[in-house]
């Protein structure tokens, strides 16, 4: 125990009875004075100098320090982000430290994967270094969202002495499932836009400013040590150690420190963040808000975070009684309707003790067509996606998805009678589904949706598997065809109030692109009617607590593409571009920052194997005479035994190529 912790407060607070004495609200302190320090080197075990941004409060009290560490830049990318919520910490006297992963930034050494060995060993070291500080008082917490959430629950798991509590936002706990890479199983579009973007990180220069003449040998090691990530990751297609290794899910109870989940209904993240607060045993809460994958502060539609936040930091880093505890556990936002109809979500916020909250189950019977309370027998359906389905949700995370009943009319479909009252659910909805393929890889997607009286289908929640992965995601099995299997899948964590008058409809898939990579073959899905359910976790009513922090009222716009039809010939080209985005950083010594970028997927409808994803992505970084820029760039296609996965990475300094690696793999398809 920590002595500057209050045994008493500590452990009322551990039951979340902390704030039983408290005689009012809490009340910040009043605000102070801070200094910045633009680049401090850390030195960690093997003699690599991290470099980290610290705002340090004035005065003589010591401080905790409060850490984030994500591989995006801190010297020019992520400067707007952290000096706007460094100094809201500091100023309420707790030290704000932002550490570039080894490799990027201005850190040293190079950066080759994700979440390495070596980054979450320098995390534990860096905290270890912060705590000895003259103007620390010994307690560590971590912070940040997607990279900096999540290496704050890795490291969180390695339970190093001084980190006392995390804050992890956007956040995930399996690798393989739910961090871009294989989503239900199955070879991810995102898996590929995302390592497209990673290779700059991997490979981006120094600045010399920071570093003097080392900058040119400094970037050199880099780029000669950036891998052909994409290939990598696709040779890992099971969820092998691979993607094992620093996965949370493996042992949730190594965490043992205080956590408090942040996360949006319209992130993908939501899924593995709630399932990590249900999986805490150490005082936790949650709040999960009618936003995307961002900070709540940052959203449209979002909170006064830095009351919440500096909160819990004191509570827990300083031993003061916040009453944060004292507050409902979860904090959920009831959406009335979905963000994708534009502005601000209609809802309400509500507060419950755990997750999932205590709910009753409905039931309904997938008949013919029908979702009912009965079940009816019939003909089995036998179902061939009608076209090419997914293009209302061509997004795995970020962009919203549009009107539905593009995609319903390509699917099976099951409807609910019209709702004679509103029902909310919060939970996850279980499908138990009866299913045969006839080919021996194929795949299910389904989605749940809110169809009002205007027919107008709008999607609350949605699953995907790999139908080989139906037992196991790390050993797979072909498909028997025609045989029938029953699969138990677990839609998106959700809430929603399904208003009196709407249906709640069903739609099934094979296919879903482009989000996923198609099966090598058209499968046709035979679901026999009256056997499979769908069961909805419908919330129990309870007193609402109020909520204290005020909210923002803006609201996103709706999203304005249209889903994709294929042409004369019978393609579909879908095409996004990014044009040349430049802008000075401010306080970065005159940086110019530029980015741009184009993608393409396309496929014949009908002919899986005609499926091709493609991106080029470019930065570039410009001072005076000095400018360097990095390309990269992939292609994928396969046939039926393999895929065909080709990446580049090229770097010029002032206009001339200074590096050029490319890479071209043949990697088997492992019943994808």
């Amino acid at each position: 125990m920590p002595a500057f912790f209050d045994r008493r407060s500590f452990l009322l607070a551990s039951l979340g009875l902390a704030g039983a004495c408290t005689t009012g609200p809490w009340l910040p302190p009043a605000p102070g004075t801070f200094r910045v320090v633009e680049h401090q080197p850390i030195p960690v075990r093997d003699g690599v100098k991290l470099s980290a941004r610290l705002w340090l409060p004035d005065g003589d009290a010591r401080a905790p320090a409060v850490l984030e560490t994500v591989p995006y830049r801190k010297r020019d990318l992520y400067r707007g982000a952290d000096d706007l919520w460094g100094p809201q910490l500091a100023s309420n006297g707790i030290a704000f430290v932002r550490l570039d992963v080894r490799g990027s930034g201005e850190s040293e050494g190079v950066l080759t994967d994700e979440y390495s060995e070596a980054e979450l060993a320098d995390c534990e070291d860096v905290i270890a270094w912060l705590a000895r500080q003259h103007w620390c008082n010994g307690a560590v917490g971590m912070r940040g969202i997607s990279w900096g959430g999540i290496n704050a629950l890795q490291v969180a798991a390695r339970r190093p002495p001084a980190l006392r509590a995390i804050m992890p936002m956007g956040t995930c706990d399996r690798r393989y499932t739910d961090d871009a890479h294989y989503v239900g199983g199955s070879v991810a579009h995102t898996n590929f836009q995302w390592g497209a973007l990673f290779k700059k990180v991997m490979a981006g220069p120094p600045d010399p400013i920071i570093h003097g003449e080392r900058w040119r040998e400094m970037w050199r090691a880099r780029l000669e040590a950036t891998p052909p990530i994409l290939a990598i990751w696709l040779t890992h297609q099971r969820e092998d150690d691979y993607w094992k290794r620093a996965s949370v899910h493996e042992a949730p109870g190594d965490v043992r420190i205080p956590a408090y989940v942040v996360g949006g209904w319209s992130d993908t993240y939501a899924t593995p963040g709630l399932r990590t607060f249900a999986n805490m045993s150490a005082p936790a809460k949650a709040l999960i808000g009618p936003w995307g994958h961002t900070y709540p502060y940052a959203a449209t539609q979002g909170l006064d975070w830095a009351h919440e936040e500096v909160r819990w930091w004191r509570q827990w880093l300083m031993g003061e009684n916040t009453g944060i505890m004292d507050e409902p556990r979860l904090r959920l936002f009831m959406p009335e309707a979905t963000a994708s109809e534009g502005g601000p979500v209609p809802g309400r916020w509500v507060g419950e003790r755990a997750w999932p909250p205590q709910a009753s189950v409905r039931t309904m019977f997938l008949n013919a067509g029908a979702l009912e309370s009965a079940a009816k027998t019939g003909a089995p359906l036998v179902h061939r996606d009608r076209g090419v389905v997914g293009t209302t949700k061509p997004g795995w995370l970020d962009r919203l998805p549009i009107e539905q009943s593009h995609d319903d009319a390509l699917s099976a479909t099951f409807d609910s009678a019209p709702l004679d009252q509103a029902m909310e659910i919060a939970g996850e909805s279980d499908l138990t589904l009866h299913v045969a393929s006839d080919k021996p890889v194929a795949r299910v997607f389904v989605r749940l949706c809110d169809v009002r009286e205007d027919g107008k289908s709008w999607l609350v929640t949605w699953a995907a598997l790999n139908l080989t992965r139906r037992e196991s995601m790390s050993e797979p099995s072909l498909l028997e065809p025609g045989h029938i299997y029953t699969v138990k899948l677990k839609l998106r964590p959700a809430a929603y109030n399904f208003r009196a008058g709407s249906r709640v409809r069903l739609s099934i898939s094979e296919g879903f692109w482009p989000m996923l990579w198609p099966s090598p073959e058209t499968p046709s899905l035979t679901l026999p009617v009256g056997i499979s359910t769908l069961s909805l976790p419908v919330r129990a009513a309870s007193a609402e607590a109020p909520f204290h922090i005020a909210q923002h009222g803006g609201g996103d716009p709706a999203p304005d593409y249209a889903p994709a039809t294929p042409d004369a010939s019978g393609r579909i080209v879908l095409r996004h571009t990014m044009p040349e985005v430049s802008y000075p950083v401010a306080g970065a010594d005159g940086i110019i920052l530029s980015s741009s970028g184009e993608e393409t997927s396309e496929m014949i409808a009908g002919d899986p194997l005609s499926c091709r994803w493609s991106q080029v992505t470019r930065s570039r970084w410009k001072r005076g005479d000095w400018e360097c820029a990095v390309e990269t760039s992939y292609e994928l296609t396969s046939d039926a035994i393999a895929f065909r996965i080709v990446e580049t990475l090229r770097a010029t300094e002032n206009g001339r190529e200074v590096f050029a690696r490319d890479s071209d793999r043949r990697v088997l398809r492992d019943l994808m």
